[in-house]
C-alpha cells in the first residue's frame, strides 16, 4: 500500500478507539520527533511503554553505582545518560560534583583501555540495557576473560523484553496493540512475541524506525485490530527474522543467566533480567538484589507513564517542576523517555 494512502487511512479512521503501545524508547523519540500522534485520528492513541533501558533502572542500582565510584581506587564507567538519573539522595552526577571518579564513553568495549592503563584501579562498567546491547556486554566479558583483565567489573541491570509486556497485559494495560521494537528482534527474532499475543489476544507489529517504517506498522496493527486477528507480523524484514541472530543469542546465553529484576516505577517481575553467570561472576560488581526504588519527587507519574496509563503530557509535573535540566523522575532524562522526547519535540 502507498504511504499517502497508509496515511490518509490512519487519519480518516473511525473504529473503536484503539491505543497502541509503542514499547521501545527510541519509536517514542521517532514518534514524537516525526509528529506522528497529529497524523492519526482521533480515535487512535499512542502510549509509552517501560523499553527505556535508562527509564525503568530503579534507584538502588543508582545509589549502587554511587557508592562505588566515591570509594577510593575505583572509577565507574558508564554512557552519559546515566549521570543524570536519580538515585535515592543523589545522582551519579552529583556524586562526581563530590569527588566520585566517573568516566563517560561511547562503547563498552572502551573500558579495556582504561583497565589496561590503570591496572591498579578497579573500574566498574554500568551496564545498562536490554536484548539489543546484551550481546555487546557479553562480549565485553569475553575479550576480559581472553585479555586476562582483571581489574573490570560490570554492574548490570539488564533486562528482556517479553516479561515486562506480560506483566503489562497481567496487569489491564490499556492497550490493545504494541509497536514492538526492531532492533530487538533484530537479536531475539520476531517469534519472542507470538506467545504473548495467542495469551493475550492482542497484536503485535515489529516497525522500524523511520516515520514510514512506523506509519505502516501502525496501519498493520489497526487492520489487525479491526478483524480481530492477534498475531505477530513482521514489518521490518529488511532486518529481523522470526528466529534473530543466533550467534548472538548462543553468546548472550554462554554468559549471562535469567534472574527476576526490579523495573523503577514497577516493581520486581519474575525472570525478567539478567546476570552474569556463576562462572563468570568474578566480573560482577554486586547487581543482585538492587531492588529499592525511591521517588525523588511523590508527585512524580513515571510510573504510570512507563505502565501506559498516562501520557507524559499529563503528568502535573511536566513543563512544570520537571524538565531535562531538573528532572523528577527516570522518564525525563533519558534522550529515549518519553517525558524527555515531548518536552523537546512537543506533542
Amino acid at each position: 500500500m502507498e504511504l499517502e494512502a497508509v496515511k490518509a487511512y490512519l487519519k480518516a479512521y473511525d473504529g473503536p478507539e484503539l491505543s497502541i503501545m509503542e514499547v521501545c524508547g527510541s519509536h517514542t523519540a521517532a514518534i514524537a520527533e516525526n509528529g506522528i500522534p497529529g497524523l492519526l485520528s482521533p480515535k487512535l492513541s499512542l502510549v509509552s511503554g517501560p523499553g527505556c533501558p535508562v527509564c525503568v533502572t530503579p534507584s538502588a542500582y543508582i545509589d549502587r553505582l554511587t557508592a562505588l565510584a566515591l570509594e577510593e581506587g575505583v572509577t565507574v564507567v558508564t554512557f552519559g545518560d546515566l549521570l543524570r538519573v536519580p538515585g535515592s539522595s543523589r545522582s551519579l552526577g552529583m556524586a562526581q560534583g563530590e569527588g566520585a571518579r566517573v568516566e563517560m564513553v561511547y562503547s563498552p568495549m572502551d573500558v579495556i583501555a582504561l583497565a589496561k592503563k590503570e591496572p591498579g584501579r578497579q573500574f566498574v562498567f554500568a551496564a545498562v540495557g536490554f536484548e539489543t546491547t546484551t550481546p555487546v556486554y557479553a562480549l565485553l566479558v569475553q575479550a576480559l576473560t581472553e585479555e586476562g583483565v582483571e581489574n573490570v567489573r560490570l554492574l548490570t541491570a539488564l533486562k528482556t523484553m517479553p516479561p515486562v509486556i506480560d506483566y503489562l497485559c497481567a496487569n489491564g494495560a490499556p492497550v490493545q496493540g504494541f509497536l514492538a521494537p526492531g532492533h530487538v528482534c533484530a537479536v531475539t527474532g520476531s517469534k519472542i512475541f507470538a506467545g504473548l499475543a495467542e495469551s493475550y489476544r492482542v497484536p503485535f507489529g515489529v516497525s522500524g524506525f523511520g516515520a514510514e517504517e512506523i506509519l505502516i506498522a501502525l496501519y498493520g496493527l489497526v487492520k489487525m485490530c479491526e478483524s480481530g486477528r492477534a498475531e505477530v507480523r513482521n514489518f521490518y524484514p529488511s532486518v529481523v527474522t522470526e528466529d534473530g541472530n543466533l550467534k548472538a543469542k548462543a553468546l548472550v546465553e554462554k554468559y549471562f543467566t535469567e534472574t527476576d529484576a526490579a523495573w523503577r516505577g514497577i516493581g520486581r517481575i519474575e525472570r525478567s533480567g539478567l546476570v552474569l553467570r556463576e562462572e563468570y561472576s568474578r566480573y560482577d560488581a554486586g547487581s543482585l538484589g538492587l531492588d529499592e526504588d525511591q521517588k525523588k519527587n511523590q508527585a512524580c507519574c513515571c510510573d504510570r507513564v512507563l505502565m501506559g496509563r498516562m501520557r507524559a503530557q499529563e503528568c502535573p509535573l511536566f513543563k512544570t517542576v520537571c524538565s531535562p535540566m531538573n528532572p523528577q523522575g527516570a522518564c525525563m532524562v533519558s534522550t529515549e523517555g518519553a517525558c524527555f522526547s515531548y518536552y523537546m519535540r512537543g506533542a
